[in-house]
């Protein structure tokens, strides 16, 4: 194919996937708009009324870069996995298969449009923590960076997960007993500077508090982790995935069976 028609090709995929979810705004733009308002209320200014301050900021400003990078990657994962999923099931996705379209750029356009989504909530929800507290953003090009790994990183996820998904069940394993244990284990509520230290070696292990505080650095300055390191753990996993999943399409793994 040409560039042009490439282009063309990514475009479509893209926009219908934009489409998908603005379509269905109630469903997906909505709900997560009024779950982070009360995680806001209830942990931000009823609870953190009692903490006080956490790593040197008011607890509403300490939580509320983990509360924005929780929307951004669980909306990211559940956009491609559930659209994905829904072209397989409803074997439509055969026709985009034998079209002369090239595999990474299915691949690419479906993770653009999960990107799509997770980064929307991320503007949304930061608006709304507007309402709640000031944010000073300490190093913009590392918030954007960060932001936007993390949502090409969960996007990538949520692809695999369709790809391996035989039934609908199946696409809310990985959410649930996966994605939320990790998030809330993440540094998202708490610094780990607050855990014993066996414990501040096991979050070590979890990937989610590196972009949690790389974010939280952009944001306010401060980071459990080490922020060079953090994002480029986040490049070397969005590397692994990004090949597994096209390794996954080109032998159409889920689907040509």
């Amino acid at each position: 194919m040409s560039p042009s028609a490439i282009l063309v090709a990514f475009n479509t995929i893209l926009v219908r996937e934009i489409r998908r979810f603005t379509r269905i705004w109630a469903q997906t733009l909505l709900p997560p708009a009024v779950t982070m308002t009360l995680y806001f209320i209830i942990f931000g200014n009823l609870i953190g009324s009692r903490i006080g301050e956490m790593g040197g900021f008011d607890y509403m400003a300490y939580i509320v870069p983990g509360l924005i990078m929780m929307a951004v990657i669980t909306n990211s994962y559940s956009n491609v996995v559930s659209s994905f999923f829904s072209m397989k099931f409803q074997r439509s996705i055969e026709e985009l298969l034998v079209s002369p379209v090239p595999n990474w750029v299915i691949l690419t356009g479906y993770v653009a449009g999960g990107m799509a989504r997770g980064l929307s909530i991320g503007v949304i929800v930061t608006m709304l923590s507007l309402a709640f507290t000031q944010l000073e953003i300490h190093h913009v090009a590392v918030t954007m960076l960060t932001v936007v790994l993390t949502s090409a990183l969960f996007a990538l996820g949520g692809f695999i997960n369709a790809m391996l998904a035989t039934k609908f069940d199946d696409i809310s394993i990985v959410p649930t007993f996966v994605l939320t244990p990790l998030t809330y284990l993440g540094g998202v509520f708490y610094s780990i500077q607050l855990l014993p230290e066996f414990w501040q070696a096991v979050s070590m292990v979890n990937p989610i508090l590196y972009m949690v505080n790389a974010f939280r650095y952009g944001i306010l300055g401060v980071s459990d982790v080490n922020v060079v390191f953090a994002l480029s753990m986040i490049l070397v996993f969005i590397a692994i995935l990004f090949t597994v999943a096209l390794q996954m399409l080109k032998r159409g793994k889920g689907i040509r069976h």
